[in-house]
């Protein structure tokens, strides 16, 4: 019998055996989702003995292609909707040309406007930081900026009219050809994200939440989406403060903040400690998210989740990588801890810190794929599938 995850007014209902639709992936996709799909079906038996995932595959990228005829079916975005929980391994989007991100895509359809992606530092990581201290949450923005596909190719008719409209009407000395991106941010997706930022960080006892913006020199984007930030702090009252009328200990108030975007990459360089939540536009978000990982040994083992209102979809944060499929080689952490994190998000969390703490012995253990094991003295060489097994093996 099926049984589905629901909405309630105290929140999620779980049932014991609930349906979470997965798409395998493209390139190494497949060996990193049944490596992660392997971990927690193991996480769940551990700890809980009576629970379980039924596993719902459905199809998207070059295997949707093949089976339905289409990158992205509807029955895909349906089961999602229907699910509420999912999980999707690294799909292919060819760079110039061709479909648009089928990633952006299922984000879009279902309005999963925040990619939350924490990034912290797992002890006995080769990192390339002097202090491993770095512990962040990144909310960024998924449906809006340039990557709401509003863009026009060099020298097409369409460019020509955004320009010739853009110099005669406003003045603005565009050279043709150009192309052309336009970047729409909105007071609505802006507040939403902070107010969903907000109410985790408040949940969950976090300290800080910086609003990260390039307002300088974009006022109009970067700068109205800080100020619609700070407004959507308002509602909260006496459980923020904002750090300008900061004044000696916050005493347990959630402290806001904002930093201009290229200084924040600077920041997380010098004085990591001083950062907990940081929200961001969607480009933005993109990049602070990849360098963040890097400080804390690279994408391979860093998790994201694609979160909207009572839905999401977690999913590593690397791509495909097709010049490794069926090698049996990738590192799977970071597909792993995505499992954690939708573990987190169902409130089964004693399953997630089985995974998280039995990943990070095998690390400690120096037992880890070739990304870690070549950085690492005396460590044990394992395969994606063997990696797997090995945290596993630690819960």
């Amino acid at each position: 019998m099926e049984e589905r995850i629901t909405v309630k007014k105290s929140g999620f209902s779980v049932p014991k055996h609930p349906t979470v639709p997965f798409i395998e992936g493209d390139g190494i996709g497949r060996e990193v989702t049944e490596a992660a799909k392997l971990v927690v079906d193991r996480a769940i038996e551990k700890a809980y003995g009576d629970r379980s995932i039924e596993w719902l595959e459905v199809y998207a990228g070059e295997k949707a292609k093949e089976h339905v005829g289409e990158y992205l079916p509807k029955q895909t975005i349906d089961s999602f909707e229907k699910y509420r929980v999912g999980f999707k391994g690294p799909l292919t989007t060819p760079v110039g040309g061709g479909f648009r991100s089928i990633n952006v895509a299922i984000r879009q359809k279902l309005d999963l406007y925040c990619v939350m992606r924490p990034v912290k530092y797992v002890k006995g990581v080769p990192s390339p930081m002097k202090e491993d201290v770095l512990d962040v949450i990144i909310f960024r923005e998924a449906i809006e900026d340039v990557y709401a596909g509003i863009e026009y190719e060099a020298g097409t008719q369409e460019a020509g009219k955004v320009i010739s409209f853009l110099n005669k009407s406003m003045k603005a000395g565009v050279r043709d050809p150009s192309g052309i991106g336009i970047k729409p941010i909105s007071r609505f997706g802006s507040e939403r994200l902070m107010k969903m930022a907000i109410k985790y960080a408040l949940e969950n006892k976090r300290k800080s939440i910086t609003i990260m913006h390039k307002g300088n020199i974009m006022k109009f984007t970067e700068g109205a989406f800080r100020e619609w930030c700070y407004n959507a702090a308002k509602p909260f009252g006496k459980n923020v403060v904002l750090e300008s009328e900061l004044k000696g200990d916050p005493k347990g108030k959630l402290v806001i903040k904002d930093r201009i975007a290229d200084s924040m990459f600077q920041q997380l360089l010098l004085r990591p400690e001083e950062y907990d939540i940081i929200v961001c536009t969607n480009l933005n978000g993109d990049f602070l998210s990849e360098a963040a990982s890097a400080q804390v040994g690279g994408v391979g083992i860093a998790p994201s989740g694609n979160v909207g209102d009572w839905k999401a979809v977690f999913e590593p944060t690397h791509g495909s990588a097709p010049k490794y499929a069926g090698q049996d080689k990738v590192n799977p952490g970071s597909a792993i801890l995505s499992t954690a994190m939708m573990l987190d998000y169902i409130g089964w969390k004693d399953a997630a810190r089985l995974i998280e703490n039995a990943m990070g012995k095998a690390i400690r253990n120096k037992r880890v794929t070739y990304d870690l094991e070549r950085m690492m003295n005396g460590a044990k060489l394992l395969k994606c599938s063997e990696f797997a097994k090995e945290v596993a093996k630690n819960m």
